[in-house]
Parts: C-alpha cells; sequence; structure tokens
C-alpha cells in the first residue's frame, strides 16, 4: 500500500512538473510570435516615402516633436496602469495557476485520505500518525525548495501545500490525539509560522506569506481549549503584525497588511462584544498604531497616498473609534470621545505637514476630511449619541468626499455598500422612542443620532451637487434615488421626535401637527430646489405631494369639533391655518416658474384646493362663532351647506372665470363653469327642498344678483378683449 501511495504521489508531482515546463514553452513560442509581430509592423512603418529632397530636414524635425509627443502621451497613458489595484495581480496569478492549485490541493486530500484509510485499518498508532503528517509536510516544503529556480510560483504553492499540512496536522495531534499540551501545541505552531515567514522573504514569494499569514491567525484557533486567555493571545497576534509590517514594508506587499488587519479586527471585536475589558484597549492602540502605519508607507516614501492607503486609513481610524467608545460605555469610564480628539490629533501631523509644504491636493484633502470626521464624531460622541450609526454615518461622507476628490471607483463602492447600512441602523436607532419613557427635548441619544445623520446627508447632498453634467446623466437613477433616501432619512428623524413629545395629546392634536409639518418639510424642499440640484420634474412631483397632503389635512381635521369640546384651546384653529400662507406663496411665486403648470391638469388640481379651503375654513369659522355644544354642530352644519356653501361656490366660480379670460387661461374658464354647474345642480336637486320659505328666497335673490353680476361683468370684459383685439389689428393699416 506504502509503495502504491509513493508512486501516485511522484506521478502527480511529475505531472506538474511536466504541465508546467509545457506552459513556459508555450509562453516563450507567444513571446516570440509576439517580438515578430512588432518587426513587421516596424519595418512596415519605416518603409522610405518619396518626398522632396529639400523637405527632408523639416520632415525630420517633425518627426522628432511627433515622436516626443507620442512618447509624452504614451507615458501620460500607461501612467494609471502603474497604479492598479493589487487585486489584480492576484487575480492573474490563480487564472495562471489554477491546475497548480487545484494539484497541491488534491495532494493534501489524498494524503489526508491514505491517513484516514491506515487509521481505520489500525495501521498506525496515534503517535505515528501525527510523525508522518510532520513528515510529509517538510518532505513537501522540501519539494518545493529544490524546484524554487526554475519553478518560482508553482514552489511556492507547493510549500504552501507543505505548511497547511504541518498545520492541520499540529492541530490534529493536540485536539484528537491529545500527545501534546496546549503550550507545546502553540509553540509548535509559532515555529510553523516565523520558519514560513522566514520563507517567504528569502525565496521573495508573496503567496507564501500569505500562506504563512493564514497558518499564524487561524493558530490560535487550532490549538485553542475554549478557554478565553486573550492577554496571551493579542500578545501574539501583536508581534505576528509587526512582523507583517516589516516585511510590507521591504517588499512593498499590500495584501498581507489587508489579511492582517482582516483577521486582527474580527479578534478584536470579538473580544470586544463578549468581553469588555480594560485590557483590550493597549491592543486596540497598539494594532491602530501598526495599521496606521502600514497605510503611510508610500506616503512617507513618496508623498503619495493611494487608493487603498486612504482606504486603511478611513478604516483603522473609525474601527479603532468604535472599539474602544464600546468598551469605554459598557465600563462607563471617562468620556469615551477622547478617543476620537486624540486619532483627530495624531491624523493632525501628516495634515500639517501638507499645509506646511503649501500642498493642497489629494493628501491635504484627505487628512482634513478624517480630522474634521473625527472631531464632529467626538461631538455627536459627547452627545451621547447611539455609537455605530454615528460612525457609519460619517464614515459614509468621508468615503463620499474621497471619491468626489479622488474619482477612484473604491470609494464609490464603499459608499454605496455603506450608506445603506447607514439607513438600516437609523431606523433601529428610531425604534428606541417606542421603549424610552422621559426623553429631554432635542438632546436626547436618539435624536442626537438623527442630527449627526441628517448632518451627514446634508453634506452627501452638497458634494452630489457638484457633480458635472456627464456624470449626473450616467447615475441619475442613483442619485435620485440617494437624494430620496435623504430627504426620507431627515424628513422622519425630525416627525419621530416630534411625535415622541406630543404623544400625550389627543389624536386630532397629534394628526395636525403630524401634516403641517409634512407640509412645511415638502415646501422647504421645493424652496430650495435649485441649491439641492432638484430637477424640475423632481419639483413637480413634490408640488403634486404639496397638494396632496394639504388635501388630507383640509379634509379630515376636526380642529372645530375639538375646540367645542374643550379638548384643545381656540388658539390651535390658527394653528391649523398656518398652511395658508404657504400655498399662497406657492401659488404666486412657485408655480408660475415651475413646468408644474404647463399640464392642464394643474390647474383643476389647485382650483380643488383653493375650494376646499374656502369651503371648509369658512365652514369650521361658522360652527366656531355660532356652536356652544356639540349636539348644535350637526344642525349649524346643515344650515351652512344649503344656504352659505352654494355662495361660496358661486363666487369661486365667478372669480375663476374671471381670471381665465384676463389671464386668456381656458381651463380656468372650465373650472369655474364646472364649479358653477355643481352649486346649481346642488342648489336646485337637493339644498331647495330642504330649506324653509325665508332661507330659499334668500338664497334664491342672493344667486341671482351674483349671477346677473356676473354676467355683466363678463360682457364687460368680453367687450373689452374685442376692442384690443380691434386696436391690434387698425395699428398695422394706420402704419401703412
Amino acid at each position: 500500500m506504502n509503495s502504491v501511495f509513493t508512486i501516485v504521489v511522484i506521478l502527480i508531482v511529475l505531472l506538474i512538473v511536466v504541465y508546467n515546463k509545457l506552459s513556459k514553452r508555450i509562453d516563450l513560442l507567444e513571446k516570440q510570435i509576439a517580438d515578430l509581430s512588432k518587426k513587421t509592423i516596424v519595418s512596415t512603418l519605416e518603409e522610405p516615402e518619396e518626398t522632396n529632397i529639400t523637405n527632408q530636414p523639416i520632415r525630420t524635425f517633425n518627426e522628432k516633436i511627433a515622436f516626443q509627443n507620442v512618447k509624452t502621451s504614451t507615458e501620460e497613458f500607461e501612467e494609471p496602469a502603474q497604479q492598479k489595484d493589487w487585486l489584480t495581480p492576484v487575480f492573474d496569478f490563480l487564472k495562471q495557476n489554477a491546475l497548480t492549485i487545484i494539484g497541491i490541493f488534491t495532494l493534501v486530500l489524498g494524503i489526508g485520505y491514505f491517513v484516514k484509510y491506515a487509521i481505520d485499518k489500525n495501521w498506525i498508532g496515534e503517535t505515528s500518525r501525527a510523525g508522518i503528517g510532520f513528515i510529509t509536510g517538510i518532505a513537501i516544503v522540501g519539494i518545493g525548495h529544490f524546484l524554487r529556480k526554475n519553478y518560482l510560483a508553482f514552489s511556492s504553492i507547493i510549500m504552501g501545500g507543505g505548511i497547511s499540512v504541518l498545520y492541520f496536522t499540529t492541530t490534529i495531534a493536540f485536539r484528537e490525539y491529545h500527545i501534546f499540551s496546549q503550550n507545546t501545541g502553540f509553540l509548535i505552531t509559532c515555529l510553523i509560522t516565523i520558519a514560513s515567514i522566514a520563507m517567504s522573504y528569502y525565496y521573495k514569494s508573496e503567496i507564501l506569506i500569505i500562506f504563512s499569514l493564514f497558518g499564524g491567525f487561524l493558530a490560535p484557533l487550532m490549538i485553542s481549549t475554549g478557554q478565553s486567555n486573550y492577554l496571551f493571545l493579542f500578545t501574539y497576534l501583536s508581534v505576528l503584525n509587526v512582523g507583517m509590517l516589516t516585511i510590507a514594508y521591504l517588499k512593498q506587499w499590500k495584501s498581507i497588511g489587508w489579511i492582517s488587519f482582516i483577521f486582527a479586527s474580527i479578534y478584536l471585536f470579538f473580544w470586544t462584544t463578549e468581553n469588555p475589558e480594560s485590557t483590550a484597549i493597549p491592543f486596540y492602540v497598539i494594532t491602530y498604531l501598526i495599521f496606521y502605519a502600514f497605510a503611510l508607507q508610500n506616503y512617507f516614501k513618496q508623498n503619495l497616498l493611494q487608493q487603498f492607503d486612504i482606504l486603511m486609513l478611513i478604516l483603522i481610524n473609525f474601527s479603532a473609534v468604535a472599539g474602544l467608545v464600546y468598551i469605554f460605555n459598557e465600563m462607563q469610564l471617562f468620556p469615551a470621545s477622547v478617543f476620537a480628539v486624540i486619532f483627530a490629533g495624531i491624523n493632525t501631523i501628516g495634515w500639517y505637514r501638507e499645509h506646511k509644504k503649501k500642498d493642497f491636493g489629494i493628501n491635504y484633502s484627505v487628512f482634513t476630511s478624517i480630522i474634521i470626521s473625527l472631531i464632529t464624531l467626538a461631538f455627536a460622541l459627547e452627545l451621547k449619541t447611539h455609537l455605530i450609526t454615528s460612525i457609519w454615518a460619517i464614515e459614509a461622507t468621508v468615503l463620499l468626499y474621497i471619491w468626489k476628490k479622488t474619482d477612484r471607483r473604491v470609494f464609490k463602492i464603499f459608499f454605496y455598500i455603506l450608506f445603506p447600512l447607514v439607513i438600516i441602523s437609523q431606523m433601529l436607532t428610531w425604534t428606541k422612542y417606542l421603549d424610552a419613557d422621559s426623553l429631554a427635548i432635542i438632546f436626547n441619544p436618539v435624536f442626537a443620532t438623527s442630527l449627526v445623520v441628517i448632518g451627514s446627508c446634508f453634506v452627501n447632498l452638497m458634494l452630489l451637487k457638484k457633480d458635472s453634467d456627464e456624470e449626473k446623466s450616467e447615475l441619475e437613477f442613483y442619485e435620485n434615488a440617494f437624494k430620496i433616501l435623504c430627504f426620507a432619512v431627515i424628513y422622519f428623524s425630525v416627525l419621530f421626535e416630534i411625535l415622541y413629545h406630543i404623544s400625550g395629546e389627543g389624536l386630532v392634536f397629534i394628526f395636525i401637527i403630524g401634516f403641517l409639518f409634512t407640509i412645511y418639510y415638502i415646501f422647504i424642499l421645493i424652496l430650495l430646489g435649485k441649491k439641492l440640484s432638484i430637477s424640475k420634474s423632481f419639483q413637480t412631483g413634490m408640488i403634486y405631494l404639496f397638494l396632496l397632503f394639504l388635501f388630507l389635512h383640509i379634509l379630515t381635521s376636526q380642529v372645530a369639533t375639538e375646540i367645542i369640546s374643550k379638548k384643545i384651546g381656540s388658539y390651535f384653529f390658527l394653528v391649523h391655518l398656518f398652511y395658508v400662507p404657504l400655498f399662497i406663496y406657492l401659488i404666486l411665486k412657485i408655480i408660475p416658474k415651475s413646468e408644474f403648470i404647463k399640464v392642464h391638469i394643474s390647474f383643476w388640481a389647485i382650483s380643488l384646493i383653493i375650494v376646499l379651503s374656502f369651503s371648509f375654513e369658512l365652514y369650521r369659522s361658522y360652527i366656531l362663532i355660532n356652536a356652544y355644544k356639540t349636539d348644535e354642530i350637526y344642525t349649524l352644519q346643515n344650515h351652512f351647506s344649503m344656504l352659505y356653501l352654494p355662495i361660496i361656490w358661486a363666487v369661486l366660480a365667478c372669480l375663476f372665470i374671471y381670471f381665465g379670460l384676463k389671464k386668456d387661461l381656458p381651463e380656468l374658464n372650465k373650472i369655474g363653469f364646472v364649479l358653477l354647474g355643481i352649486m346649481i345642480f346642488k342648489l336646485y336637486a337637493y339644498d331647495v327642498w330642504q330649506m324653509d320659505n325665508v332661507s330659499r328666497i334668500i338664497a334664491f335673490i342672493i344667486l341671482g344678483i351674483i349671477l346677473l353680476l356676473s354676467s355683466f361683468m363678463f360682457q364687460r370684459l368680453k367687450n373689452l378683449i374685442k376692442n384690443l383685439v380691434d386696436k391690434k389689428e387698425q395699428t398695422p393699416q394706420e402704419n401703412l
């Protein structure tokens, strides 16, 4: 059985070696073909053309200029390619070495199945099993070592597979077989990690050190017994991160820094949430300094912050603040905002460095935005805001700002990922109103958090306003959706705060205040349309929404009934009428300049609100003047409906027709005649038969007078218009 297994392993290794040789040979042939193609193109370009000899020096000079221009443009074109992100070579490597990776994975599985088979047959004992695993792992590492000169990538994967075998063997020997103690197992995993890191540095292999880092960070889990020894664990992780930082600095391997950051953050946050204690604070600070230094490597070497360096700066600042503030809040220590201020002070060093050089480019903008965000976060934390919502809101704004400053896609992606999380977190924050017993007005944790999110939304809207016309056309749907989300967050944040503090009042009081706030909020958005870069079609939609809430407010308000029943004060009727100035301003100032008026239905919508407003508000005034008890309301309502409502409608109908003729707006004429027809139909079909003789006489007389005056007025207006038209027709003839 052993010989068969040995033959299979040798065959697999030979197949992989042959495959790599063939692959290299194919690559060489492709390169030769590419060189031949280039030579053919160059020879074609260098063919002499028949030109005048006298023009030869000029042509040569022009060719030199053209060549220099081409070289310059080529360099400018190729410059971004040198700064492509570190993920591209990783994906290229995976595509080119897929078979190799599958091969080593298959080999490790084969060894595992063989060991399992041998165990099932009781061929070897527990100690022997572990020994075979260690020997196999070392052997695979040795094979990778001997292949490193000619097959660098292949040997790195082989050695990574061998290191994986050593890690898993140590884990099984400790957990399953209990061959050695936890301390011994941890020492072995540390030695494997140190050896693999040393080999990766010696062989200059980024792939190998990735294997080593995965093993190094997973080692504590492999030999864990379930008992928490965080002090020992994070001392080990800090040493591992320092080693990572050193190699990343020497070799410029960005991938290992990000892998370390992800693992370290997971360990820290798990420790913080499970057992928040002061012991974690130094490790948060150490981790912050390590990865802050990692993010600034290119900055100190080349005075350049690349896109992933900026992203690391943002993540490490806000993740460190989140963890430390959470610990301080749970342990009720001194103000947690101190760490946001300290980290802002650390970033001030970079800001001062750029300011001193008078360099106000991307580096300056990044440091400035981080400092402002951290200071803002410190104030937010002092107001006892909810931690995660505040941090995510400010972080999203920083990402949006840097995206607009650098035009890097990675910040756009992270912004679009993070902002929905801000919305979800804010919605969870609003649910705190349900459990809160007594919150202060405005200065409470829930609304303070909402203020942070509102501020973030305002800044986001201002940043989006600066988009070019081309960007707006490409991202119009997403930008409009984002604006709607921002407007909705601001609206509900203020609305819920208002509703919480008036929740002890009656339903009529709550509904009136809610409708009035909604009407004022929509009006402000319409008024600030240009400053918020709201499109005309979007503004038209908001005007319709404004009229809809006016319709609901006027139609459903029971303010008169509540005042008569002494449930609210009489002053509240004036509060109920606060919508009137907005409606008048909208008709006189905003609607004439908008696209809303271009659609015929808009005249009908406005006219409907005007008719309802006059009808209901005069009715409520009549009720409040004449009713002293709720029992009298029904009688007064019938009297007003039969006697005064037709008069009101007749007057309004006449006004509509008058302004329709004066402003040459046919739709207003139609509205006036329709309203007049409804009024006459109501009067003759219903009201007349419900009136007494005196009321009937008064109604007919007043209505007749109104109709006669209206007819006289229309005739005069018609004659005036006819005279004006005649004068215009006569003027050209007189000039002739």
